[in-house]
C-alpha cells in the first residue's frame, strides 16, 4: 500500500499543529508516531536518542503559531519518506523560531514511524 507525497507531508504538519495544541496533544502524537529507536538532532547541539526522553521533550510550552515553506516530499525508497521544509514559529515571550527541517518516516506494521529527524536553525 503506497502512500501520496502530500500524505506524509500532512503527518509532518500533523506534529506541528500537536506542538501548536497543548504539551499533552503534543506527546501523544510522538507516543503515537515515534519508531522504537529515534533520533532528534536539535538547535544547540543537542542530540536525543532515547524514545522516552523524546517524547517527554514534546511536551514543554507550545508554539503560538508556525509557518511551514517549501515543503518537499522525497520517497527515496519503498516504505521511505524524507521531509524537508523550512518553518518560521513563535512562542509567546520568544524570539522568532526560524530552521531548515528534514523528518524521515517509514512505514513498519503498516503505519509511518518517525525515526529521524533534525532541525537546523537559519
Amino acid at each position: 500500500m503506497d502512500c501520496t507525497p502530500e500524505e506524509v507531508a500532512e503527518l509532518e504538519e500533523r506534529g506541528w499543529r500537536a506542538l501548536a495544541d497543548s504539551a499533552a496533544a503534543a506527546t501523544a502524537f510522538y507516543r503515537e508516531v515515534l519508531d522504537t529507536d529515534p533520533v532528534m538532532l536539535l538547535p544547540g547541539g543537542l542530540r536525543l536518542a532515547d524514545r522516552e526522553q523524546i517524547i517527554a521533550s514534546m511536551g514543554g510550552q507550545p508554539w503560538s503559531r508556525y509557518r511551514l515553506e517549501e515543503v518537499a516530499v522525497l520517497r527515496p525508497a519503498p516504505d521511505t519518506a524524507v521531509v524537508a521544509y523550512g518553518v518560521v514559529a513563535h512562542r509567546a515571550g520568544a524570539p522568532e523560531y526560524s530552521a531548515l527541517v528534514s523528518s524521515h518516516y517509514v512505514r513498519r506494521g503498516g503505519a509511518w514511524r518517525l525515526v529521524f529527524h533534525q532541525q537546523t536553525p537559519r
